[in-house]
């Protein structure tokens, strides 16, 4: 089921975020984070935007959020979108489903553009993104350097709400 998260999911959300900075170049991170640091970055976050978790059997499989996109005041109904799921869990739907419910609820509190990041190569996040409708608006080469290598990322959007 897809719920609201809470700051009592961090430590469990901080698990599935730190086996992707320990194991993949999808984060830029390079140091695991705990349970405090992500309790912070939430509380930034949930007062403003959604920030979704997908539980099954007591255990938080994924969560998805939505952040500024910039700082600037005219970015207001711009945002960028985040997906996680726990390792072993893709391809199973789970991230269309919290990803599909995150873009119903940010229609809904007057946001224009959803900008999604990815970093390079991953198929699964690509493939995802075109599924929901979103376009690749821009791919910057050699832009991080993790594991002793450069990645590229694209940036794909999806414009939704009209009005301003």
């Amino acid at each position: 089921m897809i719920r609201n998260a809470t700051l009592e999911d961090a430590f469990e959300l901080a698990e599935i975020y730190n086996y992707y900075i320990l194991n993949s170049t999808i984060t830029f991170e390079e140091t695991r984070i705990d349970a405090e640091e992500m309790k912070s970055r939430m509380e930034s976050i949930i007062e403003e935007f959604p920030w979704l978790v997908y539980e099954s059997n007591g255990q938080i499989i994924g969560y998805a959020y939505a952040s500024k996109w910039k700082g600037r005041c005219a970015y207001k109904h711009s945002v960028e979108s985040t997906v996680y799921l726990k390792n072993g869990e893709e391809a199973k739907g789970v991230g269309t489903l919290l990803y599909t419910e995150l873009i119903k609820r940010l229609s809904k509190i007057q946001i224009h553009a959803i900008i999604g990041g990815i970093a390079l190569p991953n198929k699964a996040s690509i493939s995802l993104h075109k599924k929901l409708g979103f376009q690749q608006v821009a791919h910057f080469k050699e832009v991080g350097y993790k594991f002793e290598k450069w990645i590229d990322v694209t940036y794909w959007e999806l414009l939704i709400n009209n009005h301003k």
